[in-house]
C-alpha cells in the first residue's frame, strides 16, 4: 500500500446537497478518510473533503500535528505534559498556555453550570471504586464522605490578567469530561485554515466535529447494543456542528456480580446510574463535551432545566429502563425515514434467536496515530459459496485487491457500499476492539439454513503484513465459542455463536 491511504469517493455520491466551491469554477469535491488508532486512548476517524488529495494531505498533517500538540499540553497521562507538571506544583502561581489556562477556566464555568455534577477532582471518587472492584467490596459510607469532601474543596485559582494558576490541593485530577471535544475542534480549525477545503469531521472515540459544506450522517449507537454493526437508534443530519456521547455501557466496574459506571456523582461519590446514555448536538464543541457528560450525572429533570437555557443544544437521553427523552428539535436532527421495507426470508431449521458474535482485537502499535489495518469478515457455506460480507474496513477502494481472498471473491462483483462512512457517535471504548455481528442473513437479507459455515477474518496494514485467519463452524441449536489464534496485525479473535443479546 502507499503510505498515505485514503478513501477517495466522489463527494456528490455521499450528499447530492453538496456542491464544489464556485470560485473554484466547476472543481469538485472528493472525499478521504483515515482511520487511526491509539489517538487520545482511542480510536480516530478523520474526513477531508477537499479539491485535491495534496490539499486532503496538508489538512490531515495539520490536523493530527493540532491533536498532538494541544494533547501535550492536556494530557494527564502524559508525565511530561504541561498539565502533569503544572501538578507537581502547589500554592506557586504559575504562567500556564492559553489552552490550559482556557479549560480550567472552563472546569470553573462548567462546574458553577451544573452545581457540582461535572468536576476534574471526579478523579478521587473514580479512584475510590476502582480500589473497590479490587477488593470486590463496595466503599464505605465513610470512604464516600471523605471523598466527597476531598472532591469539593477549590482546587486551583486563575489569574486571568497574568495567565497564572496556582494548584491548591493535592486530589488527582483529570481533563476528560470534555477535553476531547476541545482538542477535536483545535484540530478541525487547524486543518480549515490550512489549505482550501470543501468540509472536515473529526471523530475521536465517538466525539464528533463537522465544519464546512457538509451535512454529515451521524449514527447514534444503541447502549445496549455491543457490536459495531449494530442497528442505530436513530441517524442524525449534522452541519456545522459537534456531536458527543457520553455513557457507562461500555466502561465501569464489576463488584460482586454489580455493574458500577466509571461516571461518577462528585456531589454523592455514587457512581450515575439513571441515565445510561446522553447524546449531545451544540454548535460549541466543548459545550457538548461537558454537556454530554453532565446528563450522566443529573437527572433528567435537572439536564432539561439546563439545556434550556443553551441555545441550539439538542440530546437524547437513555434511561436505565429504555426511556427515551429527547429535546424538543431533537426530531428536526434526524434523517428522514425511509419506505423501503423488506420482507426477510426464513430459512428452514434456522434458528433466528442465535447470533454469531465475531471479537477482534487489532495488534497495538506503540506508536500512536498508527492507521487501522485493512479487514474483511465473511462467512462461506461447507460449499465454499460467498455467504455474507459481515464487515469490510478500507479507506482507498483501488487498495482493496489487498485483501487478496475478500477481493478474489467480491472484488469484481460488489458494489462500494457508500453508507459505511456516515459517523457514528458513542461512548468512548478501548482502542482496537471491535466486536461484529452475524446475524445469520446472506447479503439479500435472508436467513442461510442450519449447518456448517466458515468465518474467515483477512487483514492488511499499511507497513505491515497480510494474514488470513479461517473458522469452521457449526451453526444449530448449541451455543459454542471458539478462541482463535492470533498474529501480527490481530491480536486475538474469537467466535461465540449464542443466543441475541438484543432484539
Amino acid at each position: 500500500m502507499k503510505s498515505t491511504i485514503y478513501c477517495f469517493i466522489s463527494f456528490l455520491f455521499i450528499s447530492g446537497s453538496l456542491f464544489a466551491n464556485p470560485v473554484l469554477k466547476k472543481k469538485i469535491a472528493h472525499l478521504f478518510v483515515s482511520h487511526y488508532e491509539n489517538v487520545l486512548g482511542t480510536s480516530m476517524e478523520l474526513k477531508v473533503s477537499a479539491y485535491s488529495e495534496k490539499n486532503a494531505s496538508v489538512a490531515e498533517a495539520a490536523a493530527l500535528a493540532e491533536i498532538k500538540r494541544v494533547s501535550k499540553l492536556l494530557s494527564t497521562y502524559d508525565p511530561q505534559s504541561e498539565f502533569s507538571q503544572w501538578l507537581q506544583t502547589k500554592n506557586t502561581p504559575v504562567p500556564v498556555s492559553p489552552e490550559l489556562f482556557e479549560v480550567l477556566s472552563l472546569f470553573d464555568a462548567w462546574r458553577m453550570k451544573t452545581n457540582g455534577a461535572l468536576d476534574a477532582s471526579a478523579q478521587v471518587i473514580s479512584k475510590l471504586w476502582k480500589q473497590a472492584a479490587g477488593k470486590q467490596e463496595l466503599p464505605s459510607k465513610q470512604a464516600l464522605a471523605s471523598a466527597v469532601e476531598e472532591v469539593q474543596q477549590a482546587h486551583w485559582k486563575l489569574d486571568m490578567q497574568n495567565r497564572t494558576a496556582t494548584h491548591l490541593t493535592n486530589a488527582p485530577l483529570v481533563l476528560n469530561s470534555f477535553a476531547k471535544t476541545y482538542i477535536i475542534k483545535r484540530a478541525v480549525d487547524a486543518a480549515m485554515a490550512s489549505t482550501n477545503l470543501n468540509s472536515i469531521v473529526v471523530n475521536i472515540g465517538g466525539d464528533i466535529v463537522i465544519s464546512g459544506n457538509v451535512n454529515e450522517s451521524v449514527q447514534i449507537s444503541d447502549p445496549k447494543a455491543d457490536a459495531e454493526n449494530d442497528p442505530p437508534i436513530d441517524i442524525l443530519q449534522v452541519s456545522n456542528r459537534a456531536v458527543a456521547t457520553s455513557g457507562n455501557y461500555r466502561r465501569g466496574e464489576l463488584i460482586n456480580g454489580q455493574w458500577y459506571s466509571h461516571i461518577v456523582d462528585p456531589r454523592t461519590g455514587l457512581p450515575a446510574d439513571e441515565v445510561i446514555s446522553a447524546t449531545v448536538v451544540a454548535p460549541n464543541a466543548t459545550d457538548a463535551g461537558a454537556l454530554a457528560t453532565s446528563f450522566n450525572v443529573l437527572t433528567p429533570s435537572e439536564s432539561i432545566q439546563l439545556a434550556a437555557n443553551m441555545p441550539d443544544v439538542e440530546y437524547l437521553l437513555i434511561t436505565k429502563n429504555g426511556e427515551r427523552i429527547e429535546s424538543k428539535g431533537w426530531s428536526e436532527l434526524k434523517a428522514p425515514a425511509t419506505n423501503n421495507v423488506k420482507l426477510v426470508k426464513t430459512a428452514e431449521g434456522w434458528n433466528n434467536g442465535f447470533e454469531l458474535a465475531i471479537n477482534l482485537e487489532v495488534s497495538t502499535i506503540a506508536e500512536q496515530f498508527s492507521h487501522r489495518p485493512f479487514v474483511a469478515i465473511w462467512v462461506e457455506d461447507k460449499d465454499k459459496n460467498p455467504i455474507r460480507t459481515v464487515s469490510l474496513w478500507y479507506n482507498k477502494p483501488k487498495w482493496l485487491h489487498d485483501l487478496r481472498e475478500w477481493y478474489r471473491i467480491f472484488g469484481q462483483t460488489m458494489m462500494t457500499d457508500y453508507t459505511q462512512f456516515s459517523s457514528s457517535t458513542s461512548a468512548t471504548r478501548s482502542p482496537g476492539k471491535y466486536l461484529i455481528k452475524w446475524d445469520g442473513k446472506d447479503d439479500k437479507g435472508n436467513y442461510v439454513k442450519p449447518g456448517k459455515y466458515t468465518v474467515y477474518i483477512e487483514a492488511a496494514r499499511e507497513h505491515g503484513t497480510y494474514q488470513l485467519i479461517k473458522q469452521e463452524l457449526e451453526c444449530n441449536e448449541s451455543p459454542k465459542l471458539i478462541n482463535l489464534t492470533g498474529n501480527v496485525e490481530i491480536a486475538s479473535a474469537s467466535l461465540d455463536y449464542r443466543k441475541k443479546t438484543n432484539n
